[in-house]
């Protein structure tokens, strides 16, 4: 099938309110030699687009100035080096920008083929969860089988992902969200038990649950709000490992005495601007060890809501409004 010349896709009207984001039409993205060209089916909303939208989030030196960190869909063209993928081929991606899209270029590193199943809506929902839930949660955090995590925004869809896979591999998943549907839904998921964070103070509510020891490691996206709570919950050479900051990065009379007495790690990460050999190692860790699983059909993500690629204004106001549980999708073919 012969590629067209213009495609249509998620432009900006400058930063702002969702009502920035627009349908246009412009030419196809160029491929580099190491990439393959997707033609989308579905993209993934997360976070860090709703960051990118309203100016604080740029996207790296040479990525798309398009939103969209995930995309699936079929392969429409590979680059001059790529080995392992062909046309035709059924991938997910993690993109480094312009999955909002019609069609898409990835890194074929970054990309991983559709579990047994899915259709490209599950698909598009895996690739920006999983590889931050992986890096931060197993290779960061060193999430072992038999240890204690809590999860903090478990309702969301990297805090899905994070419950199910702790569960999967043999840890024991705890959980915080904001209201009593999503602490119910975090049980569902695979929780031991999560906490109402408006209602409890979580800290002294994990202390109950496991006995006055606290938690082996925590995985954070609120930061700031949370420090001292954190610190307080983790047992002795706990890990706390940071991936963004919803509650705010700066701390005021934050006290580090808990992490000489526990002997605490404290670490965070971005993935958007690591290299593409490094994403590709995560990838290769995925579908060796988590492809399997899903394969067989466990662990599967949450979706909350599609949208069709028009309606991406409203699919940011849902996440920021916080009343998902789970992933937010785009149906883009």
């Amino acid at each position: 099938m012969a590629l067209p010349t213009q495609m249509t896709h998620i432009a900006m009207d400058g930063a702002g309110e969702p009502t920035v984001m627009k349908l246009a039409t412009g030419p196809l993205p160029e491929m580099k030699p190491d990439e393959v060209l997707i033609r989308v089916q579905a993209a993934g909303v997360n976070r860090p687009d709703i960051a990118q939208r309203q100016g604080s989030y740029p996207p790296p030196p040479g990525a798309s100035p398009l939103l969209g960190l995930e995309c699936a869909g079929e392969v429409a063209a590979v680059g001059s080096t790529v080995t392992g993928w062909s046309v035709g081929d059924k991938v997910c991606a993690l993109t480094n920008g312009g999955a909002y899209a019609e069609y898409c270029t990835a890194p074929a590193a970054q990309c991983l083929p559709w579990p047994k199943g899915y259709d490209a809506i599950y698909a598009a929902a895996l690739p920006e969860t999983f590889f931050t839930v992986w890096a931060n949660l197993f290779q960061a955090g060193r999430l072992a089988a038999g240890e204690k995590v809590l999860i903090h925004g478990g309702s969301s869809g990297i805090g899905v992902t994070a419950i199910q896979l702790a569960r999967e591999f043999g840890a024991i998943p705890y959980a915080t969200a904001g209201s009593d549907e999503k602490t119910a839904a975090c049980v569902r998921f695979g929780c031991e038990a999560a906490i109402n964070y408006r209602t409890e103070d979580f800290a002294v509510r994990l202390k109950d649950l496991t006995g006055g020891k606290g938690v082996d490691v925590i995985l954070d996206m609120v930061g700031g709000a949370y420090a001292m709570q954190n610190l307080r919950s983790l047992s002795m050479d706990g890990r706390l490992v940071l991936i963004a900051f919803l509650g705010g990065s700066k701390v005021k009379d934050f006290d580090m005495l808990q992490i000489m007495v526990k002997r605490l790690t404290v670490t965070g990460s971005t993935m958007r601007p690591r290299t593409t050999a490094q994403k590709g190692q995560i990838a290769a860790e995925l579908l060796a060890k988590v492809w399997p699983v899903l394969d067989a059909g466990r662990c599967a993500p949450g979706i909350h809501a599609t949208f069709p690629l028009s309606g991406a204004v409203e699919a940011h106001k849902l996440m920021e409004s916080s009343q998902h549980i789970g992933k937010i999708m785009l149906s883009v073919a």
